[in-house]
């Protein structure tokens, strides 16, 4: 059976993230962790795995954690999004990672030489001294050796973008006017990050995640021996270029740590490379039609984003064992004043 339903209570209007639990990290278009929760009490899911193939930064697993699933798996081919859902389902003691916590503090005091900042065209986008500072903080941070290093790098992370010349309230990258002017306390944004990620994840995460079992991959979905009884995601709602720039908004912390490719990422992602042929099925092809008649270049854009999801969603089916519940939480998207009528939550039930 598949279904498609809305209801206002779903908005959860005048509610953030932030609501429900503290954000470790800021991502781009997260779920609210209450839509997910709401829905798994509703339709009195089972409590014994559950399965996000596009996991973002995990919003489905903290619903999941609050209703009472323990197993989890998750993919993402975005290298910090699957940093962000480890470091929010890794139990790490308490005493330790304020031990921890203080032993880095207390390295950073020491000097260090520097190195190059590994980010492309890295004097564009950070000031010089910030560089030398970025330099030092992540020198250090590699030297942990226990969980709490997850923890660590999304205070480096956040620490990164913010002392960047980047705007801030942006998820793409540009750069900040006047940003000569900009000469940020690296040393001490980053202790705010340290401390307030530290906090937040004593909070809220390190009760939650005791006793679980996770498995998080950073690639697109593979197919594994094990089957899920259900499916909880929110996919993105449209190819990254264009619409949510999860490839931009991620791009300086994955080049720092290494990633082949990070600068190509939004083209990997749904929707990356431009279909050939128009997407007609069902509403979504009327209205992707009705954009080939102003713009052919963009509805093909789209035509792509929905192609790749619905062969996506194909690959993962035959993974979902028989009764399986499966959630996708999406929203309307607007494209050349035309609205893509999907801010609804589709519910299937797949038969074998």
């Amino acid at each position: 059976m598949i279904a498609s339903i809305y209801h206002p209570k779903y908005d959860f209007l005048g509610q953030s993230y932030a609501s429900f639990t503290p954000n470790l990290h800021k991502y781009p278009a997260t779920m609210l962790p209450q839509i997910g929760l709401k829905l798994l009490q509703e339709f009195k899911a089972q409590k014994t795995n559950l399965l996000d193939p596009y996991c973002g930064s995990g919003s489905s697993f903290i619903s999941a954690l609050e209703y009472g699933i323990k197993d989890l798996s998750g993919f993402d081919l975005n290298p910090l999004a699957i940093l962000i859902s480890r470091a929010k389902l890794s139990h790490i003691d308490k005493t330790e990672l304020l031990d921890e916590k203080e032993s880095l503090l207390e390295s950073m005091t020491q000097p260090h030489a520097v190195v190059d900042v590994p980010i492309t065209n890295a004097h564009f986008w950070i000031e010089e001294q910030a560089q030398q500072d970025l330099s030092s903080i992540f020198h250090h941070i590699s030297q942990v050796k226990s969980l709490a290093k997850t923890l660590f790098l999304l205070a480096f992370s956040e620490t990164l973008r913010e002392v960047s010349y980047t705007r801030n309230n942006e998820f793409k990258l540009f750069r900040m006017k006047n940003h000569q002017e900009y000469k940020p306390n690296t040393y001490g944004v980053f202790r705010q990050k340290l401390e307030t990620t530290t906090e937040y994840y004593l909070h809220f995460y390190q009760r939650h995640t005791k006793d679980i079992v996770f498995n998080l991959y950073n690639s697109s979905f593979q197919a594994h021996h094990k089957t899920f009884d259900t499916l909880l995601t929110s996919p993105p709602y449209g190819d990254s270029k264009t619409t949510v720039a999860y490839g931009q908004f991620s791009t300086f912390i994955n080049e720092w740590l290494g990633f082949k490719d990070a600068r190509k990422l939004d083209t990997k992602l749904l929707g990356g490379l431009r279909a050939k042929t128009l997407y007609t099925k069902g509403s979504v092809g009327d209205a992707i039609q009705e954009i080939a008649k102003l713009d052919l270049k963009r509805a093909l854009e789209v035509s792509s984003f929905y192609a790749d999801l619905e062969q996506s969603i194909h690959h993962i089916l035959p993974s979902l064992a028989s009764g399986a519940l499966m959630f996708f939480v999406v929203g309307n998207r607007c494209v050349k004043n035309l609205t893509f009528a999907w801010r609804k939550t589709r519910v299937e039930k797949p038969h074998h």
